[in-house]
């Protein structure tokens, strides 16, 4: 399984990569392989308030449709459109192309309350 080190991860298996003040984010190869094929991603606007633990969009696959939840709060200040027209990008590329939201935090210490890679990975393997 693919887990980069530099990334946060949170419990409902969303990705977190800080970028400056923003912060991206996406679903994990080990959520897109339970998955399996994703046909659609349904994903908030730019202006939208997100909060922490709370839906922001979903996923559909071949086998079920599966909400996205937030892994922090703040604004929406960027959608990844390309989804829209290839939503297959999240089966193919989770962490690059498939990125979903970049969020403006409304507080950053949310980010530190996140799974490391290595704590994201023993949890996964327990599943």
């Amino acid at each position: 399984m693919n887990t980069p080190k530099d990334l946060r991860y949170s419990e409902e298996h969303e990705w977190v990569k800080v970028e400056g003040d923003n912060v991206r984010v996406g679903i994990t190869h080990f959520a897109q392989s339970e998955l399996g094929d994703i046909v659609f991603v349904e994903l908030p606007s730019v202006g939208d308030e997100i909060k922490a633990d709370e839906p922001f969009g979903s996923v559909e696959s071949v086998k079920t449709v599966s909400e996205l939840y937030a892994p922090i709060s703040g604004k929406v200040v960027e959608v990844n459109g390309d989804l829209d027209d290839s939503p297959e990008f999240v089966n193919e590329s989770p962490y690059e192309k498939a990125w979903m939201i970049v969020i403006e935090p409304k507080d950053t210490n949310e980010i530190d309350s996140l799974m490391t890679a290595e704590q994201y990975e023993e949890m996964t393997k327990e599943a």
